[in-house]
């Protein structure tokens, strides 16, 4: 006769976990007004950039040029995975950890998120938002990151949701939809606070969805307003799209990375990505507002004052989603933006007018921009079965992963990809939830190198660099100390002298980095946190590396007690 075992009852989430089940309050009053003026809280880093400019540079300078070489680890914070997933996932951290007296707030791969002691990173709650498996996914299970606000951390999901989360315990307090996942909508940004909204942008521009940027109440998710990426005919913009077509309905131009804000212009400024189909620009002739794009968008109402194109007609897959840094040359109100076509370009913010443009990209084969901006490619993949080699490739000279700007130094940090690609066009028919390419694709897999790259901001020259031999793919860190930090694909997470770029200290974290270090201060001590994690879309950014060490940790380092 066999025995049975009665099970034992279910058991909640946060059980099985080591959390504590509670943080303490200390986002109840964090409103507009401070992270408005975050600058003046330096123990803290309260929106993705550290402040609404887009500098990721820290006022901090306990750690700095003369000690940082005693700089250990102070904890790390690790989390398993287990089960199915929605698309591939190596469990890969790209978050900006955000950190409010004290009390840090991560996201993760497959719609976890986290409260943790940022003095010991012992867990105080965490959240588990439930994705379908059979989610479209371009280019990786991942999460950039959370908004912080009014007792509430606001998050976007792979599956098109916005969720507000109770600060304090971790519960879901709204939960809106964001897009269409039937038709490979999807969200991986970080949401970005402004007055009463959180603003989120839309993913999924490599399956033919039509791109936007969204607004919602922080108290009860209700959307206050939305701004396509892909104007409709008859809209500003409209012409450069097919008029006997509905390329426009699928177009792309996804805002897959957060924004940043200037409050006396009350503009927010956005980088939009590629036009769809990717690489076969037969289906959309012409230039094809907004992708590729970098629009200023009124923060009340969500139209667009204006925009600059980085590159018309893109047959390159060159987003220009990333960032869009703010600062102040000559009393004039400046935007700084590294695009992946391997352009740096200098606009006014007021207007978007061209200041100056220049290349940071050691190797550019596609074509070149003038002073003047004027775009003249000179390599098209578009014939049919033929292959076509250019650099950068698909995911530029720059990918999604940050630059950074010391005022101090008046110079840029910009992490740099020299890797060249092989497209060969294929003509894809438009199917719902399909990838929607138009071509084949081989990023080089031996001939790379990468680069953390100092710009003078007066001038736009190179000012030094620090080499590596695979590309560089995950953000940089700038302090008062008068240091650079930024990791490798091959582990290493390095300290550089901001001005020189001596190499002052490095630690092995046994995995690659693609993700956004900050900085914070808890009980008078500096650390430094970076999430690890080699995952998403190795195969486009650093094909060298696949099968390279995979991690799931969090490190925050520290100088000894």
């Amino acid at each position: 006769m066999t025995d049975y075992i009665e099970a034992p009852p279910a058991t909640k989430l946060a059980d099985l976990s080591n959390a504590t089940g509670n943080a303490p309050a200390v986002v109840e009053n964090l409103d507009y007004e401070r992270i408005l003026n975050a600058r003046s809280e330096p123990q803290n880093w309260l929106t993705y950039y550290g402040a609404y400019d887009g500098h990721r540079c820290s006022p901090l300078d306990a750690i700095n040029t003369d000690n940082v070489h005693r700089l250990a680890p102070a904890w790390v914070f690790q989390f398993g995975s287990y089960g199915m997933h929605a698309g591939a996932s190596t469990y890969a951290f790209e978050a900006a950890p955000i950190v409010v007296d004290g009390v840090m707030f991560l996201s993760g791969w497959d719609g976890w998120v986290w409260a943790l002691d940022a003095k010991t990173g012992q867990e105080l709650w965490q959240y588990k938002h439930a994705i379908p498996f059979d989610v479209s996914l371009c280019c990786g299970n991942v999460n950039r990151g959370v908004a912080v606000a009014h007792g509430k951390v606001f998050v976007a999901t792979l599956n098109a949701h916005v969720l507000a989360l109770d600060a304090t315990t971790g519960e879901c307090l709204w939960d809106t939809v964001h897009g269409d996942v039937r038709a490979a909508e999807s969200a991986t940004v970080a949401p970005l606070v402004v007055k009463d909204k959180v603003i989120v942008g839309s993913s999924g521009g490599e399956f033919g969805v039509r791109g936007h940027l969204d607004a919602y109440h922080v108290e009860t998710g209700e959307r206050m307003w939305r701004c396509y990426t892909i104007p409709k005919p008859g809209e500003p913009g409209s012409e450069t799209w097919p008029a006997d077509s509905p390329a426009w309905t699928r177009g792309g131009g996804n805002t897959w990375i957060t924004g940043t804000y200037d409050p006396e212009l009350n503009l927010l400024y956005w980088g939009t990505g590629n036009p769809a189909p990717d690489f076969d620009g037969e289906v959309r002739p012409g230039d094809n507002l907004y992708t590729d794009s970098v629009i200023a968008v009124d923060a009340d109402t969500g139209e667009i004052r204006w925009h600059y194109q980085c590159t018309p007609h893109d047959l390159w897959d060159y987003d220009s989603n990333m960032e869009c840094i703010l600062f102040e040359q000559d009393d004039r109100k400046l935007l700084a933006h590294f695009d992946k076509n391997g352009y740096f370009f200098v606009l006014d913010r007021t207007d978007g007018s061209l200041v100056r443009v220049t290349p940071f990209s050691d190797r550019i084969t596609w074509g070149e921009i003038t002073p003047d901006g004027d775009a003249k490619p000179q390599i098209f993949p578009d014939q049919e079965g033929v292959p076509v080699h250019f650099w950068p490739g698909p995911a530029g000279a720059k990918e999604w992963c940050h630059a950074a700007y010391n005022p101090d130094t008046h110079m840029f940090y910009v992490p740099v990809q020299d890797v060249g690609s092989t497209v060969t066009r294929r003509r894809r028919e438009f199917k719902e939830s399909i990838p929607y390419w138009g071509a084949s694709v081989t990023v080089d897999s031996q001939d790379m190198a990468g680069q953390v790259k100092a710009i003078d901001a007066a001038t736009s020259e190179e000012v030094w660099r620090w080499s590596h031999h695979v590309p560089i793919s995950s953000s940089v860190l700038t302090t008062a100390g008068g240091l650079v930090f930024c990791g490798t694909p091959t582990g290493e997470f390095n300290a550089m002298d901001a001005r020189t770029g001596e190499l002052l200290w490095t630690f092995q974290t046994g995995s690659g980095h693609h993700s956004s270090p900050t900085t914070f201060m808890v009980d008078g001590r500096q650390c430094i946190a970076v999430p690890v994690g080699w995952g998403a879309w190795v195969e486009g950014f650093a094909p060298g590396m696949m099968g390279g060490p995979h991690g799931d940790a969090l490190f925050v380092f520290a100088l000894p007690e």
